[in-house]
């Protein structure tokens, strides 16, 4: 269990704290960085030119007795790269998208079933490049201001894993995973044990500068 928890009007006054200050960037994602990264990043120059563009959302709620959750999704198992992993919702922007913000928003209501009246925006943070699916990714952080009603996407999601952010503060969540990626068989990763689930790669070094940005006026 965390040390502390973070009542959710506590929480929206750090978000107001951190709403335009720099962002950590690599610093924080250099901290969930699976080894292999490097090395694919350097192969893989040429197909970054022409990286398709993807949008996601880490949504923030308030839930038993106002403590602040945020929302992650199992995906369901398929053919393919991101099979079985847990993320944030969202998606790839669309020929009808008008922006990344309009695509992480778009993909939360598809995903999850939140409404885009229900999601405030509350800022952009860096961008993170997916070497296995060639997509940039765009992590937005936004805020309900009640518990959701969350209706997955039976087609594409498998389980909906609603976490405390107090336990993605505590120091207690940072492990060390045995996986296989596609690249490498069996290797050690940094990831974020949550709610039983381990959470690497992309959205740990999204998490990551989520959780430095809110410890820096902590």
């Amino acid at each position: 269990m965390p040390a502390y928890t973070m009542d959710f009007d506590d929480f929206l006054k750090l978000l107001s704290k951190i709403k335009n200050i720099p962002l950590p960037a690599e610093t924080s994602h250099f901290k969930m960085m699976p080894p292999f990264r490097r090395e694919l990043l350097k192969r893989q120059e040429e197909a970054i030119k022409n990286a398709k563009q993807a949008g996601v959302m880490a949504l923030f709620y308030p839930k038993d007795d106002n403590k602040t959750h945020f929302i992650l999704i199992l995906r369901n198992t398929y053919k393919g790269v991101h099979s079985a992993q847990v993320s944030f919702p969202g998606g790839k922007l669309e020929k009808g998208d008008k922006s990344l913000e309009y695509t992480a928003v778009r993909e939360t209501f598809e995903e999850v079933g939140v409404p885009e009246k229900d999601i405030e925006v509350i800022k952009p943070i860096s961008q993170v490049y997916i070497p296995p699916s060639n997509f940039y990714v765009q992590p937005f952080i936004g805020i309900s201001k009640n518990r959701p009603k969350f209706i997955k996407e039976e087609a594409e999601v498998e389980q909906l894993i609603e976490v405390e952010l107090a336990d993605l503060l505590d120091a207690s969540s940072l492990a060390m995973k045995r996986v296989t990626a596609s690249y490498k068989i069996d290797i050690e990763v940094p990831a974020f044990k949550l709610n039983g689930f381990t959470v690497w790669g992309a959205t740990a070094m999204m998490l990551s500068e989520i959780k430095d940005l809110l410890q820096s006026y902590e």
